[in-house]
């Protein structure tokens, strides 16, 4: 079966939610989190190593009880990137002498806090989104000197390929960068961090595409 390409795009107010649970069987302690959303994701583009990202999660209340209420669960195929398989480019081009990547998407959930017998939240509503990052690069062009100089936006691309197919590619459509601060502080190589943040974009006219290519057939 497969290959099957999932394509997710920002801009949606309506956001999925699902249950968690996480199983101590030894204690035993069975923690159901109900009504979950993702309210951040962010990870590091490097040079070595594999990729490794962060989730941050909101919940609306916990069930805690002595025996799994999950069933009986299965395992899980993991097939993970490596950062060897990952490639930065700038409108279409490869972008050079870069050190690391950092990428965040927030969702910037606002919790709804009222006033409940069970003291759990009302849950959790979608508000702007953001995404940002750092990009750290050897100081050895003007390319993203004269973008942040002139105040333009350009589309940048997050991609991580394996050669047995699998890949995935985040792309921010309109992504603006700040003016850097250049220091010499010794005898080493100049870097500079630029702190970017996308916005939206004209056409498409979204903030990002993320598209990922597996053997999942659906989400």
């Amino acid at each position: 079966p497969g290959p099957y390409t999932h394509e997710f795009r920002s801009g949606n107010w309506t956001l999925p939610s699902m249950a968690v649970e996480v199983a101590m069987p030894e204690i035993p302690r069975f923690a159901m989190y109900s009504g979950v959303m993702v309210n951040q994701l962010s990870w590091t583009m490097q040079r070595s190593g594999l990729l490794t990202a962060s989730a941050q999660l909101v919940a609306q209340g916990e069930t805690v009880v002595s025996t799994s209420q999950a069933g009986t669960p299965t395992d899980l195929d993991l097939l993970r990137f490596g950062h060897f398989n990952g490639a930065i480019t700038r409108n279409g081009t490869a972008l050079g002498n870069v050190i690391s990547a950092q990428i965040t998407y927030a969702n910037n959930l606002d919790r709804i806090e009222t006033i409940r017998a069970d003291g759990m939240i009302d849950g959790a509503d979608p508000s702007i989104a953001a995404l940002t990052g750092q990009i750290e690069l050897r100081f050895a062009d003007m390319v993203l000197m004269n973008q942040a100089i002139a105040g333009g936006p350009c589309e940048l691309e997050f991609a991580y390929t394996l050669t047995s197919g699998e890949s995935l590619t985040v792309t921010a459509h309109a992504v603006y960068l700040p003016r850097p601060r250049v220091e010499i502080s010794g005898p080493q190589g100049i870097q500079a961090s630029f702190d970017w943040q996308a916005a939206r974009g004209s056409s498409p006219a979204r903030m990002a595409t993320i598209t990922l290519v597996n053997n999942t057939e659906e989400y």
